[in-house]
């Protein structure tokens, strides 16, 4: 009877460190979970557009400007140009426009196009952003010299782009793709980031809805008698829906309608180069589009007020004021920048 009452005595014991070692377990999780704090995640400024949505890193890389097809045949096949943080559309030749895609963080977009060729202008647009210029082809004659005012690539199909069947010919075919794109550049260039970031326009807070006195639903810009942008207000959504020729513009992939928060239009002078070879191959000649400043428009919330710019060189990005002088206050969001010949493409506003 004594030896089986000592060994159970000796089981007891043997279980008590492990009792307490569990008991201990338990007490420190517990502990934890109650004394543990979940940071948020940090979200900085998108210099293009003013909203506070990206990380750290991407805020302060470079962006990206890319080459998108803007023929009448072609609008029905574009591809993510609402992950655009500015878009920039401008005269190339023979009426038609050509558009500029400008992304913040370029790597998250899935997919882009189609990639057309590059025209002067728009390398000196690029050039106002300190941004990675991706185009495939270009105009050798007045495009190639400006080239050294930014750091450029050429899309193609083992470099970050791919040509898919869309029912058109082959030169309307081409996509980039922002992962791929991006890996291209981060290993072409020696740096893809910026030593600073400022912003591309005045933006409000981003809680504060600019407005102005005149009312301005539906702005068109005939850029030819061939080619024009018009812009619907919604209310519903608070942003301008884009059309071209009366017809809605949507997204290739997705079918959403392509929308834009500020719309500017932009006027200068437009005229073609003189002496353009273009003219010995019976094509039309080139386009040659004057940045230096100039009148125009701002349109946000169904509302507009004139206003004046700035650009400059290459490298200057725009300055946006009000007929006084003042800054003019931008609101957050995406933007489309509509450069028109002050001689024939006056916007046309409408209540």
């Amino acid at each position: 009877m004594l030896k089986r009452i000592f060994s159970l005595t000796l089981c007891l014991l043997m279980l008590l460190p492990f009792t307490g070692c569990r008991d201990k377990d338990y007490t420190l999780s517990v502990d934890n979970e109650e004394t543990a704090s979940v940071e948020e995640p940090v979200t900085h400024v998108n210099p293009l557009t003013g909203v506070k949505d990206l990380d750290k890193e991407t805020a302060l890389q470079r962006p990206v400007a890319i080459m998108v097809n803007n023929i009448s045949v072609a609008q029905s096949v574009q591809t993510g140009l609402n992950k655009a943080d500015i878009v920039y559309e401008t005269e190339v030749e023979g009426g038609i426009t050509r558009l500029l895609a400008v992304f913040q963080d370029f790597k998250n977009v899935e997919q882009i196009g189609t990639v057309r060729s590059s025209r002067y202008v728009y390398i000196d647009l690029a050039a106002g952003h300190n941004a990675l210029y991706a185009y495939h082809g270009i105009d050798e004659e007045h495009a190639s010299p400006h080239l050294n005012a930014v750091d450029s690539i050429v899309v193609g199909e083992n470099n970050g782009g791919k040509r898919i069947s869309n029912g058109l010919a082959t030169e309307h075919t081409l996509y980039a793709y922002g992962d791929k794109l991006w890996e291209s550049m981060e290993k072409k260039f020696e740096t893809a980031l910026n030593s600073e970031s400022t912003p591309w326009a005045n933006f409000a807070n981003e809680k504060t809805d600019v407005n102005f006195e005149s009312a301005a639903n539906t702005v068109s810009v005939p850029f030819s008698t061939s080619y024009k942008t018009i812009f619907k207000y919604n209310p519903q959504t608070g942003r301008y829906t884009r059309f071209f020729n009366g017809v809605e513009r949507t997204d290739y992939n997705t079918n959403e309608s392509v929308t834009v928060k500020n719309v500017f239009v932009l006027n200068t002078t437009i005229s073609d180069y003189a002496g353009c070879t273009e003219y010995a191959k019976g094509k039309s000649p080139h386009r040659k589009v004057d940045l230096t400043s100039g009148s125009g428009y701002y349109f946000v919330n169904g509302t507009y007020t004139k206003i004046n710019w700035t650009k400059g060189v290459a490298s200057d990005s725009f300055k946006f004021t009000n007929e006084d002088g003042t800054p003019l206050t931008v609101n957050t969001g995406n933007s489309w920048v509509c450069i028109a010949d002050i001689n024939k493409s006056q916007a046309i506003i409408s209540e």
